[in-house]
């Protein structure tokens, strides 16, 4: 319902507009070209009208030919220029973006300027960890292997893990 009122609208909009182009090319004509009165003349005035009018022709017809030429060649042009448009969306390639690492303080400098002066440093206030307790958990009694090897040969060394596994 809604297309069809949409379409019959604009085909009355169409067709006032064609009358509208019509209008407006015969005042036009009117205004340029006056309608001649050749009764009552006589034979050489009107052959110096038909001269007149002649030159007048011409004058329009260069005029005319001067113009096409001139959108003859912006056509052209505007051609060439859309194939080079499409031959240069062909041949480069848009690069992919990378991830770029950018401290606290760039980003703060960048935003804010030379009014940045507080450094926003991160890893100072970070928990930190004493080196020297995880090397003391670490540490623990070194032997020498043969001996705890000899010690768990044969049936004494069986029993004696079976003794500590209880």
């Amino acid at each position: 319902m809604l297309k069809s009122l949409m379409v019959a609208k604009a085909k009355e909009e169409l067709e006032q507009e064609v009358l509208d182009k019509e209008d407006e090319k015969q005042k036009y004509l009117a205004e340029k070209a006056p309608p001649l009165q050749t009764s009552g003349m006589s034979f050489s005035d009107l052959q110096e009208l038909c001269q007149e009018l002649h030159a007048k022709i011409d004058v329009v017809d260069e005029e005319r030919y001067d113009i096409e030429s001139k959108v003859m060649h912006n056509t052209r042009e505007i051609k060439d220029l859309n194939i080079k448009v499409l031959d240069l969306r062909g041949k480069f390639k848009r690069p992919t973006l990378r991830r770029v690492r950018v401290s606290a303080d760039a980003i703060l400098r960048s935003l804010l300027g030379s009014k940045h002066k507080v450094s926003m440093d991160l890893r100072a206030n970070l928990k930190s960890v004493k080196k020297e307790d995880t090397e003391k958990e670490k540490t623990v009694e070194v032997s020498d292997w043969r001996k705890n090897v000899e010690a768990m040969s044969g049936m004494e060394g069986r029993k004696k893990m079976f003794d500590a596994a209880q």
